[in-house]
């Protein structure tokens, strides 16, 4: 069998997201999902994941998975044999996402995290006019698997994520820059930037997807990843 595949979810996601890329995959190659939570920093959480890992294995991350995933390939390039982004950004947090997301702690805080995932988080998932309700629903339940306390250490984690760009610049492995069309949260022109920042990568935008491909247009994905997979 071939090295492992780790994928790595988005905030408050759960190997769910990834139910339908494990189906396909998982019969070649093992797909393993380690948790996003008991530390509150990139770097604490791809020391946590490197610290579970064999010595070499495939990569993929999507959204938060993929800030993580950044940072693994920063402290330890030489454990990842291959890397897939999808949906996500190299940049730093901008300024002015700090306020609203100290709002959003405090409402979590208070015990309306499901009124934030419901009004503020979950509908930037999708392209304006898409709706999908078994998604929305799939993506609160994973939530409130989580709970609070989780939610406050990714938010954290987010928050103070470095700049990953010269990491990027660095990469010399297969890589795979993906992303639905209509992503709201991370536009296709960060994905653009990957894709220059990255010799030889390969991008794909999805069409009829927004920020959580691997759930909207699962088949699209799945034959992205095998092609990647096989790069």
């Amino acid at each position: 069998m071939e090295e492992p595949l780790v994928l790595l979810p988005g905030m408050m996601c759960d190997e769910r997201l990834f139910s339908r890329q494990i189906a396909a995959i998982s019969s070649k190659r093992r797909c393993i999902v380690p948790s996003l939570h008991g530390v509150n920093t990139m770097t604490g959480l791809a020391m946590q994941i490197l610290a579970e890992a064999l010595p070499r294995f495939a990569l993929a991350g999507l959204s938060m998975g993929g800030l993580v995933a950044m940072e693994i390939i920063r402290i330890a390039p030489g454990r990842v044999t291959r890397l897939a982004l999808m949906d996500t950004s190299p940049l730093a947090d901008p300024p002015e996402m700090a306020a609203q997301r100290e709002r959003q702690l405090q409402k979590v805080r208070s015990g309306e995290m499901a009124e934030v995932m419901c009004n503020e988080i979950i509908p930037n998932y999708f392209g304006e006019g898409s709706s999908n309700v078994m998604i929305k629903e799939l993506c609160l339940a994973m939530a409130k698997s989580l709970g609070p306390n989780i939610f406050a250490s990714q938010a954290c984690a987010i928050q103070t994520r470095p700049d990953q760009c010269t990491t990027l610049q660095s990469i010399k492995i297969p890589t795979l820059v993906l992303c639905g069309e209509a992503d709201q949260l991370c536009p296709v022109a960060r994905h653009k930037l990957m894709h220059e920042l990255i010799a030889n990568s390969r991008l794909v935008v999805l069409p009829m997807a927004g920020h959580l491909p691997t759930l909207e247009q699962p088949q699209q994905t799945n034959e992205e990843l095998k092609k990647w997979l096989e790069m």
